[in-house]
Parts: C-alpha cells; sequence; structure tokens
C-alpha cells in the first residue's frame, strides 16, 4: 500500500502508465482489425506452427488482422544481428565497439533487416494459413501476384507500426516497449482460458444437478487453478534466483590510504530470458514455412510433425514425440549460447583487472576467467533444464491426453509476462527512489 501511494503521488509515474495503457489500446484496437480482403474461415489449433507468432502477438495472427506479425519479425532480427555481431561480420563486431554511435548503427540494421524478414515471414504465413484452409483471400484486380503483394504490404506495415509503438512505450512509458505490448497480448488471453476451463469443468455439469458430477468439475478446476499457481510460483523463483560471486574492490582513499570493499557479482539463473524457446520455436516452424513456398508441397506431410512439438510422429507401428525432444533440446542449446552472450566472462575477468576488483581466493587473469566460466555453466544448466521444463509442460500434457489442447499451461507465456512485470516493478522502484532523492536534495538545499 505504501509503494502505491508513492506511485500516485508521483506525476512523472502516473503520466508514463497513462501513456503505456493508450498506446497499449491503440494496439488492441489494431490487433481487432481484419486485413481487407481476408476472411477467416477455420478454426484455430494451437498446435500450429505459428502458435508462438500468435502468443506473441496476443491472437492477432489467429484473427488474421493488420497487427498479425506483431513482434516477431523484429525479435528474430535483434537475435540475428547479434549473432553477427560476434565476430561473425567484422563490420557489425566493430560497430558493436564504438559505443552510442555504433549501437544506432546496429539498430538502423535491425530495422531494415525486420523489413525483409517481415516480408517473406508474411508470404510465408498467407501460403501456410491458405494450404490448411484457415482464410479465404479475394483476388484483387483478378491478379494473385497483386493479391500478394497487397496483403503483405498491409501486414508489414501494421509489424512495423507494432514496433513504432513499442518504441514509443520505451521512451515515454514504462518498461520494454517490445516486452510490454507481448505482455499486454499474453494477458488478454490469461481470462479466456480460465473461463474456458470453468466452462469444460463446471457450465454442463452444474444444471444436471448431479451432485457427484459437480463435485467432479469443481476438484478438476480447482486442480487447474492450483497448477497454474504453481507454475507462476515456480516462474518467479527461477526468474528471481540469482547466484551471488562475492567481489572485493581495491583502491586508495583520499589519504592515500588502501581501502577494500565487498559486493557481489549476480549471474541469474535465467539470464536468457525466453529468448530461448522464441529462437527455436522459429527453427521449427520454419520447415514448413518453406514448404508452403513450393507450389504442390504437401504443407501436412507426415515427415513435417518431426518439427512439430506438439505431434507424435509414426514410424511403422511406433509414435514418438521427435518433434518434442528436438523442441527441448534446442531450448538448452540456446539458453548456453545466449547466455554466453549476455555474459563473457574473458571481458569479465580484463574488467577486474583494469578496476583493482578480484574474486576473494581466486587470482586474477586467467584463473578468473575460468572460475566465472564454470560457475555460469552451472548455472545456466539448471536455468536451461527449468526453461525447457516450463516450455515442455503444457506439451506434454496434451500429448499424454492429461489436458485438452484449448486448455494448455502456457508456461512460455508466464515466463514473459513475470519478467516484464519484474522489469516493470524495478523501473517504478527507481523513478520512486529517485523522486525521493530530489525531494530530500530540495529540503537539505531549503
Amino acid at each position: 500500500m505504501k509503494k502505491l501511494g508513492q506511485i500516485f503521488k508521483n506525476k512523472e509515474i502516473i503520466d508514463r502508465i497513462f501513456f503505456t495503457l493508450m498506446i497499449l489500446l491503440v494496439f488492441r484496437i489494431g490487433a481487432s482489425i481484419a486485413v481487407p480482403g481476408v476472411k477467416v474461415v477455420g478454426d484455430w489449433s494451437d498446435s500450429d506452427a505459428l502458435s508462438m507468432m500468435n502468443l506473441l502477438g496476443g491472437g492477432a495472427l489467429s484473427s488474421f488482422s493488420i497487427f498479425a506479425l506483431g513482434v516477431s519479425p523484429y525479435i528474430t532480427s535483434q537475435i540475428i544481428v547479434q549473432l553477427l555481431s560476434m565476430d561473425v561480420l567484422p563490420a557489425l563486431s566493430e560497430l558493436n565497439k564504438q559505443g552510442q554511435y555504433g549501437r544506432k548503427k546496429i539498430e538502423m540494421a535491425t530495422r531494415y533487416l525486420t523489413l525483409l524478414l517481415g516480408a517473406v515471414q508474411a508470404y510465408g504465413i498467407i501460403k501456410t494459413m491458405q494450404a490448411t484452409d484457415y482464410i479465404e483471400v479475394s483476388t484483387i484486380a483478378n491478379s494473385e501476384f497483386f493479391t500478394y503483394v497487397y496483403i503483405v504490404t498491409v501486414l508489414v506495415s501494421g509489424g512495423m507500426l507494432v514496433m513504432w509503438l513499442g518504441d514509443q512505450i520505451s521512451v515515454k512509458g514504462i518498461g520494454n516497449g517490445i516486452s510490454v505490448i507481448i505482455f499486454a497480448g499474453i494477458v488478454v488471453s490469461l481470462p479466456t482460458q480460465i473461463l474456458q476451463a470453468f466452462s469444460m469443468y463446471l457450465s454442463a455439469s452444474i444444471p444436471t444437478g448431479d451432485a457427484a458430477l459437480i463435485l467432479s468439475g469443481s476438484f478438476r478446476f480447482l486442480l487447474y487453478i492450483l497448477a497454474y499457481i504453481a507454475i507462476i510460483t515456480f516462474v518467479i523463483f527461477i526468474e528471481s534466483s540469482k547466484r551471488k560471486i562475492p567481489v572485493q574492490h581495491a583502491g586508495k582513499s583520499g589519504g592515500g590510504q588502501k581501502y577494500s570493499q565487498a559486493s557481489f557479482l549476480p549471474i541469474k539463473i535465467n539470464s536468457a530470458g525466453v529468448i530461448p524457446v522464441i529462437f527455436a520455436s522459429s527453427i521449427m516452424m520454419a520447415p514448413q514455412v518453406i514448404v508452403s513456398f513450393i507450389d504442390g508441397a504437401d504443407t501436412s506431410a507426415e515427415w513435417l510433425n518431426i518439427f512439430s512439438n506438439s505431434k507424435m510422429t509414426t514410424i511403422g507401428n511406433f509414435q514418438f514425440p521427435f518433434g518434442l525432444v528436438i523442441y527441448i533440446t534446442l531450448i538448452i542449446a540456446f539458453t548456453f549460447f545466449y547466455s554466453s552472450l549476455q555474459i563473457n566472462p574473458e571481458q569479465m575477468a580484463e574488467n577486474f583487472q583494469k578496476n583493482g576488483s578480484y574474486i576473494p581466493g581466486i587470482r586474477p587473469g586467467n584463473e578468473t576467467e575460468r572460475y566465472v566460466r564454470r560457475v555460469l555453466n552451472r548455472v545456466t544448466f539448471i536455468g536451461a533444464i527449468a526453461l525447457a521444463l516450463i516450455a515442455a509442460l503444457p506439451v506434454v500434457l496434451v500429448l499424454t491426453g492429461l489436458l485438452p489442447q484449448s486448455l494448455a499451461l502456457g508456461g512460455t507465456g508466464l515466463i514473459i509476462v513475470v519478467g516484464v512485470a519484474i522489469e516493470v516493478s524495478t523501473q517504478i522502484d527507481g523513478l520512486v527512489a529517485g523522486k525521493s532523492f530530489e525531494e530530500v536534495q530540495r529540503r537539505g538545499a531549503e
């Protein structure tokens, strides 16, 4: 309550929150505007290869709205540019070392790549959805080519507008704009999912008056809610957990005397966030999108089930979830890879030496690098297993028949929601602390 009082007293925070809510309102309005000339005629399946894009877009893809692409092309572009900046393309690597100027140039390259990927992704989505009879497209001027150009242009324009809305939130609102837009899209779907669970477990049994049936439905619905709470609790625990490495900072005081100050180097259990899940999903989706580009190719071929994490692959009389195994393997591999991009032990050891800092009991230089790398690998292993477990749990529940597809508990979505909520809370705390510091200074001056 005290924190809420401080927030409402801070005009800057109120203005930022209001601005963010207005931008999210614009996003939700855009997500409900269908692409002209396209009609949704099929039933959406969350087992579809495009389910991750639909999740990140807050359901805009399932309704095939002008914001159907969402932020997916931008996120993919960011990942690709980051990978290329790691001594793969010398030009990008050099820009990465040039501070603010280099970051601006890299951001511009990311946006150009977003345009290209958005166009390719949009065309692949159209072909995939047409092949599965999910949408009907009205031909423009009796030309299939111009029809596709028109729809792709609308989708790419919507995607760039979403990216701009995210930038506005980052500058004038609360939190990272892209993350907040994803957060809003996921949160919007949560009440609907809970209502579906209530309808499935209780609505059908209450009119019958059968006490045993009502009791059974109530128990199953309660278990469903408790499972949701348990997953949220586990995600919060993983996102908040850190391994603290003690660090000593040596220096000299004004009188020339040496002193030592202790602090900690925190390494998050899940330093990669949800990026490994998004990247793994993008790779799993790629084969079906590529097949959709080939005229006459069967997008429902059995061999494509290998790249679907929610389908069993049939080999003779044997069924095995090859897609799920590949999905989990990719998540673990990308967690290690992305964590190494976030934390560079070699650079960290160099910075320690330059600043006169050291880890107690560990020699500076190569020994410090090896120690940090060993700790990072152990912590990342725990984070990778936890991330894979959270992402795979809903799929396992569906494959085993314990939960219907429509009620699958979205572990990936909850990771995003919890991560963004923690980030926004931290930013608000910083703004409140800054305001308090200004008040203390003003009173001191008086």
